[in-house]
């Protein structure tokens, strides 16, 4: 490395400059090198963004993908060892690859990484995964099928090859969405002990899904990528229908004070959780807690019970 590279104060050495590198790879793979350079700089080791990329190579960590996949592979747990937003940005990042080297599904001896017999490139699913993603990042209306085509890295005919119009790919998710969770959300409440169980046990499968599943399952929850388009929401309300039909005969089954109106108990509990992605944070509690915390505020209420006496 020379100096214009690396320069650090007398009393750190270069070694302990390239620990430092190396354990930034470890506890923050995303970041890039002008970034860990800054960090480094504010901890008192002067090295350039340049230096950074240096020691990166000299170890096969220079880009994001490699530092990704080097942590999954230290670690016992393998990729379940990353967060969720570091599995999605592994995944893209191998998908990039392989449509860089020419791999599609159309070619039946490619598979994942080029090994034969592996499953094939799924490009049709890459396309909806990026669309859901930046429909949930800056709404349906401010992305565009360019904005898509460049996430996955293809051009803007690709995708008009999988799907006609950007409505088609906005409804397509929200088809594929709400079929993959209610096949989950149903499964999950048939293993109920009895109604709030099972409805405790679907809330939970709709809440992981809206903070720690796919953007496709993301984006059916919550719904942020709702437009103006009156025409657009009225195809999509089929899906959702068919969805909270679900939930309407769990809530309809369970024992409920008389004149308790059903259909606003279920909207307030969708709108308690599907508005969990705006302040959830990981470390915390779980999504399993999460629910089940609201659903026993709804069987239980927040009052605390009177004392004995003032019971009679």
């Amino acid at each position: 490395m020379n100096q214009a590279s690396l320069r650090t104060d007398h009393a750190v050495d270069s070694s302990e400059v390239e620990r430092a590198i190396l354990e930034f790879a470890r506890s923050d793979p995303e970041l890039g090198q002008a970034a860990v350079a800054e960090r480094l700089r504010l901890a008192g080791m002067r090295i350039s963004a340049s230096g950074v990329r240096y020691i990166w190579q000299k170890y096969g960590l220079e880009t994001a993908v490699k530092r990704l996949q080097a942590l999954a592979g230290d670690n016992g747990p393998g990729i379940d060892a990353l967060t969720e937003n570091q599995r999605r940005l592994l995944e893209r990042g191998k998908l990039s690859a392989r449509l860089a080297r020419g791999d599609t599904e159309d070619a039946p001896d490619a598979g994942h990484d080029g090994e034969p017999g592996a499953e094939p490139l799924d490009r049709r699913q890459m396309i909806l995964t990026a669309a859901a993603e930046l429909f949930s990042e800056q709404g349906y209306d401010r992305s565009s099928i360019r904005d898509i085509a460049r996430r996955v890295g293809l051009l803007p005919g690709s995708v008009y090859h999988y799907f006609p119009s950007k409505d088609e790919l906005y409804l397509e998710i929200h088809r594929e969405g709400f079929k993959r969770v209610l096949a989950r959300v149903q499964a999950a409440a048939d293993k109920g002990m009895d109604p709030w169980d099972r409805l405790g046990r679907a809330c939970e499968v709709h809440v992981a899904g809206i903070v720690e599943g796919s953007p496709v399952d993301r984006i059916t929850g919550h719904s942020l990528s709702f437009s103006g388009n009156k025409d657009l929401l009225a195809k999509i309300q089929p899906y959702r229908e068919g969805y909270e039909d679900v939930f309407r005969k769990l809530i309809k089954s369970l024992p409920l004070a008389p004149g308790t109106d059903r259909s606003l108990l279920r909207l307030f509990l969708f709108g308690g959780m599907n508005w969990i992605y705006l302040w959830y944070r990981e470390g915390g509690r779980t999504p399993q807690d999460i629910a089940d915390a609201m659903v026993d505020m709804l069987r239980r209420g927040v009052q605390p019970c009177p004392p004995p006496a003032a019971r009679r």
